[in-house]
């Protein structure tokens, strides 16, 4: 079922009792009743809840505005209570902001569920202008609870830690799309088919996720095409890891708890000669604590595992096939008549 463009109100009504906190008061905008740009669902999620049949999610406009639900229990106004403090704290450097979505406060706008206005966080939309993104969404950390959490909440974290790769390597795969050409489209995997992967596995899909051709065999080899343009380079998504993680080293201002780190990147724009806009982002804070001086040795230990795994790709090229190159795919696609 095609889902209806939403118009986006701002609603000068009360805002439910629930979200009256000094920071729901600060950050809510309100206006006069008017409606503006279309919302829409996004058409480059790959995790978390999703809008469309009468379900709540995400939505989109035409300004490069993403609009989050906020979740109705304290996982709400502990998103918006980061985003608040973090968006004003001046212990962050510049050059960390960047890892970050822009935060431009909350809204009522109509839900994508049918259910009227509902407060929504007004985020970037990080896949604004991208034709199609490879995309990887990758919860950090062994540890997916905050100290808080209720018996209930630890043993239904602990379940899928034990599940997935979160324990034994640090981190998990929540989603992903690679895109591999106009006839093809997008290896868009089920999110149960790679949470439960061996070691070897996830090796494989970091190497899919920068070759030429993509398989959903599990035992072809990926040519790894791309991977030092995407992930090598002064300003590759290596890194762009290793600038995060040596802050991750000494700050001690938050523990983050189930929080990802999304990487993209537009392979098309290799084969004009053009820089694939390799970049990863933070995303979801629903579970960030204070750090009290302690550094998150979670979040930093889920980090380093993926660096050292990314690492490898580049520095052991014999693991990787050596059929194409990027010069070869960006000749090909010029044959094709393909242009800028």
């Amino acid at each position: 079922m095609a889902v209806k463009k939403r118009r986006k109100r701002v609603f000068t009504s009360p805002i439910p009792f629930s979200w009256q906190t000094s920071q729901f008061r600060e950050q809510v905008s309100v206006g006069s009743s008017l409606y503006t740009d279309m919302l829409k669902v996004p058409d480059h999620q790959v995790a978390g809840h999703k809008a469309g049949n009468g379900k709540l999610g995400p939505l989109v406009d035409n300004s490069g505005r993403f609009y989050k639900p906020l979740q109705g229990d304290e996982r709400g106004s502990n998103e918006v209570s980061f985003y608040a403090s973090f968006s004003s704290d001046t212990r962050i450097p510049v050059h960390i902001r960047r890892f970050f979505p822009n935060f431009y406060g909350t809204q009522l706008v109509e839900a994508s569920d049918g259910s009227g206005l509902q407060p929504h966080l007004v985020l970037q939309n990080l896949t604004l202008g991208q034709v199609n993104p490879s995309i990887m969404d990758i919860k950090i950390g062994s540890r997916t609870w905050p100290p808080q959490a209720t018996e209930d909440y630890i043993h239904k974290c602990l379940k899928k830690d034990r599940q997935s790769t979160s324990i034994p390597l640090g981190f998990r795969f929540s989603g992903l799309q690679i895109y591999e050409s106009k006839e093809s489209g997008f290896w868009k995997p089920e999110k149960r088919s790679i949470k439960c992967l061996s070691a070897d596995e996830v090796k494989l899909i970091l190497r899919k996720f920068v070759s030429s051709h993509v398989s959903e065999k599990m035992d072809l080899k990926p040519d790894c095409t791309f991977a030092s343009v995407v992930y090598g380079g002064s300003a590759g998504i290596l890194a762009q890891l290793l600038e995060l993680k040596a802050w991750f080293e000494d700050q001690t201002i938050y523990h983050f708890y189930s929080c990802s780190v999304l990487m993209t990147y537009e392979k098309e724009l290799i084969s004009y000669g053009k820089s694939p806009y390799a970049e990863i982002k933070l995303v979801d804070f629903a579970h960030v604590v204070e750090g009290k001086g302690v550094i998150d040795h979670n979040f930093l230990g889920g980090l380093c595992s993926l660096i050292k795994f990314i690492s490898e790709i580049l520095t052991m090229p014999d693991e990787c096939t050596t059929e194409s190159s990027s010069e070869d795919f960006q000749k090909n696609r010029i044959s094709e008549g393909g242009t800028p």
